[in-house]
């Protein structure tokens, strides 16, 4: 059996420059207009982030839309909780700021979207995961950067609200108890656009200079 061969598309500087574009105005967006995001679109972005590596191509991602209002009050209720005990771990000027930052968009982000990896999948006969188990939730981390890029293409925002309690948003959704919570994403149309990412605007934490990320051995 022949398997199955197609030329590459030639990605030449254009595209090369248009997509450091894209990565750069990649942001964490807090800050949503309510208004409803097109039929398909929301779709159509997690058909593209199945398409990330995965290791042992075991495609681990579970998606849930979470639509019910009860279901998202409670993540809204959690999320309250864990941020009042971030809070409390700090001290001085930056307990202040960080009692202002604004740490999510959960009031008003149209779509609300929790990503988890399937722990228990057979998928890929764990290939891969023998030494490093931690590449299956890898994995679908691969998967959500590949379903930010392709939103921001479309003009959409994502925030990732990691200021929550896995168990009880596992529990609200009432999904399977392999399933371990990896991303709560809010997707909506942005308020503001900006280039530079919204912590460095508050004073909350500047970028890394490359000098301090990149070793050579």
């Amino acid at each position: 059996m022949t398997a199955d061969r197609a030329s590459p598309p030639a990605f030449g500087p254009e595209f090369a420059a248009a997509f450091r574009e894209l990565v750069l105005w990649r942001r964490d967006v807090r800050r949503f207009r309510a208004d409803p995001l097109p039929d398909g679109l929301v779709d159509r972005l997690i058909e593209l982030a199945t398409h990330a590596p995965s290791v042992g191509n075991c495609q681990p991602w579970r998606f849930v839309r979470v639509e019910s209002p009860p279901r998202r009050e409670a993540v809204r209720t959690s999320f309250r909780r864990a941020n009042q005990a971030a809070l409390e771990g700090y001290d001085g000027e930056v307990r202040t700021l960080y009692a202002r930052l604004k740490l999510e968009g959960l009031e008003a982000a149209p779509v609300q979207l929790a990503i988890f990896a399937d722990e228990a999948t057979e998928r890929g006969a764990g290939l891969g995961r023998q030494t490093m188990p931690e590449m299956l939730r890898f994995s679908v981390v691969a998967a959500v950067n590949t379903l930010w890029l392709a939103a921001r293409a479309e003009g959409i925002g994502v925030g990732w609200v990691s200021i929550l309690e896995p168990e009880v948003v596992t529990r609200a959704l009432d999904v399977p108890e392999s399933w371990s919570l990896i991303a709560y994403l809010c997707l909506g149309r942005p308020v503001e656009e900006h280039l530079d990412p919204e912590l460095e605007r508050a004073g909350w934490q500047a970028r890394a200079d490359l000098s301090e990320l990149v070793l050579r051995r």
